[in-house]
């Protein structure tokens, strides 16, 4: 009898284990696809810049992920083959991406799809071919594969309460009443002429084209413990090349003068000028130096190559070699023309006024596009002002991210504009 059923089993038994085994190839070749699917989406959402290049850029840097030409891409699989790859026994294809305004509408199955310059959430799909042994006898899989399908979502996120990698300067509202709070008084396509904040007369006056002048402090984010690029005007000229340099937002010891963190600025915080970029006399007819060393950085935005106002700077060299310029130096009144690598894009607080004293609150964040100076193609770090012109834009660019407050934070933030991160919204 024993014999018998052991007879009757043995077949079952290995049954059950080849269903096993091809339900495991199943869910592995899904989650290769998936996880292909997810960095895809994401490089791809950080595209989208409100321009009418962005989608095109997006669908373009999307492929990069997966591509093998380089070596560095494609580092996903399924059963051991590349995806988007047709030469093997079991093909994978990445469907072309679709582009939606509104996160409804990239997560329904029928939502309106969007143009270069207002889309921000992206739909990704991946289509492919599970090898199957065991299961091959079904009527679904007699060619012994299975089609399998990964889909991601990602776009932009609910507006920050933290900003990282922003450039730390403050410009106050123009609009102090509270009745904007979407551009604080702003107007998008306008431009500005940002000026460092001086005390008595003469004023700095417009650059051309740009009549209206907006004062600007750099804040206190002196970190007087680094051990890359330690000296003070290093740390100002790195700034103005690429925002706040990333730090590590858990340790406690990593903080301005005032206990905020070094690597983020964070809405509804009390914040203070840097010490030694404090606002000289309007009279003086240089820039003031530590300033000069941020916008010495700016100027590397547009040029990698140093002017000669800057290169007294500690480790100058070494710093502009680390980012590369924009792609796209044009003077542009067309936002949605730019083309270029998102170098020139800056995201700066707007507190509720300036105070070179301190207690600034900070407002939130919006996004401007740095202007070559007229008729030229870069700006000019050694004006007595410190000026350059600005293109306000709102927020159309994902910032690279936020961390979550320290445990002994109190500020609350509920913010329904500005600028958000990119991430996974499926």
């Amino acid at each position: 009898m024993s014999f018998q059923v052991l007879v009757i089993l043995v077949p079952v038994l290995l049954g059950f284990i080849g269903f096993a085994v091809d339900l495991g190839r199943l869910y592995m070749v899904r989650s290769e696809l998936k996880n292909a699917a997810n960095a895809m989406a994401i490089s791809a959402a950080q595209q989208l810049i409100g321009t009418s290049a962005a989608t095109g850029n997006a669908s373009a840097i999307s492929l990069l992920t997966v591509e093998t030409d380089s070596g560095y891409g494609n580092k996903y699989d399924f059963a051991g083959l590349n995806i988007n790859d047709s030469g093997g026994n079991y093909v994978s294809t990445v469907v072309d991406p679709t582009y939606y305004a509104a996160a409804a509408d990239a997560l329904g199955s029928s939502g309106s799809t969007a143009d270069s310059t207002t889309a921000k959430y992206v739909k990704l799909q991946i289509t492919g071919e599970a090898p199957i042994i065991f299961w091959s006898f079904l009527s679904l899989a007699q060619d012994r594969k299975v089609n399998v399908i990964a889909q991601a979502v990602a776009g932009i996120s609910a507006p920050l309460c933290t900003g990282c990698a922003v450039d730390p300067i403050a410009i106050g509202a123009l609009v102090t009443d509270g009745s904007d709070t979407v551009d604080f008084g702003f107007v998008p396509g306008t431009r500005y002429t940002f000026a460092f904040s001086c005390n008595g007369n003469p004023v700095a006056t417009g650059l051309t084209g740009a009549a209206q002048v907006v004062p600007y402090l750099i804040l206190d984010r002196y970190n007087q413990g680094a051990q890359l690029f330690p000296e003070e005007d290093a740390q100002l000229f790195w700034i103005g090349t690429q925002g706040l340099p990333p730090v590590n937002p858990y340790d406690s010891s990593l903080v301005n003068t005032a206990g905020l963190p070094l690597g983020c600025i964070q809405v509804g915080a009390l914040e203070a000028p840097w010490a030694s970029a404090a606002p000289q006399a309007c009279a003086v007819p240089t820039p003031q130096p530590f300033v000069l060393n941020y916008t010495c950085g700016l100027a590397g935005r547009f040029d990698p190559n140093v002017p000669d106002a800057c290169a007294n700077i500690a480790e100058v060299g070494t710093i502009s070699t680390i980012n590369a310029a924009d792609t796209d130096l044009t003077d542009l009144d067309d936002y949605t023309a730019y083309v270029g690598n998102m170098r020139r894009i800056i995201t700066v607080p707007i507190v509720d006024a300036l105070n070179a004293g301190g207690n600034m609150t900070v407002l939130g964040f919006r996004q401007f596009l740095l202007e070559p100076d007229p008729g030229n193609t870069t700006i000019t770090p050694s004006d007595r002002y410190s000026r350059f012109v600005v293109l306000y834009l709102g927020s159309v660019m994902p910032i690279k991210g936020s961390v979550p407050p320290r445990p002994d934070n109190t500020l609350s933030c509920v913010q329904t504009n500005g600028p958000g991160k990119v991430i996974l919204h499926q």
